[in-house]
Parts: structure tokens; sequence; C-alpha cells
């Protein structure tokens, strides 16, 4: 066996895990402050964009990806 071992993540959670990973990339490459930024601005773009009933299906995502990436660039 390696010295690291892979941690396993269960199959119903692994959405959550893969959205938590590609917050982290795109924070690692833009840089935290940055990161809160375009944060900020998803966040404001899901808004505007779920005022619709129909941009509601986009929106909601928008705003949920916003608001995780403004939590992992502060903490």
């Amino acid at each position: 066996m390696s010295e690291r071992e892979e941690k396993r993540v269960p199959v119903l959670l692994w959405p959550f895990y893969a959205i938590w990973r590609l917050v982290a990339f795109i924070l690692e490459i833009t840089g935290r402050l940055i990161g809160v930024v375009l944060g900020l601005v998803l966040l404001i773009l899901g808004l505007l964009v779920s005022l619709t009933v129909i941009g509601a299906v986009v929106g909601i995502p928008l705003m949920i990806l916003g608001m995780l990436l403004i939590l992992r660039g502060l903490f």
C-alpha cells in the first residue's frame, strides 16, 4: 500500500464533494480576493436570473455556487 491512503467519498455525497472541489480549484487559480469577488458576482447574477420563474432553474445553482465561493474564500 502507498503511504497516502485516498479517502473514499460515499456515492450519495459525491455531488457535494465535486462542487466543493470545483470551488477549491477556482480559488486555487484565482486567489482568495478574486474568488470572493467572483462569488459575489455569481450571487448577484443568480439573484437577477432567478427573478423570472424559468430562470430560477439556473439562478438558484448560480447563487449557491457564488455563496460557496464566498465561504471558501473567507475561511
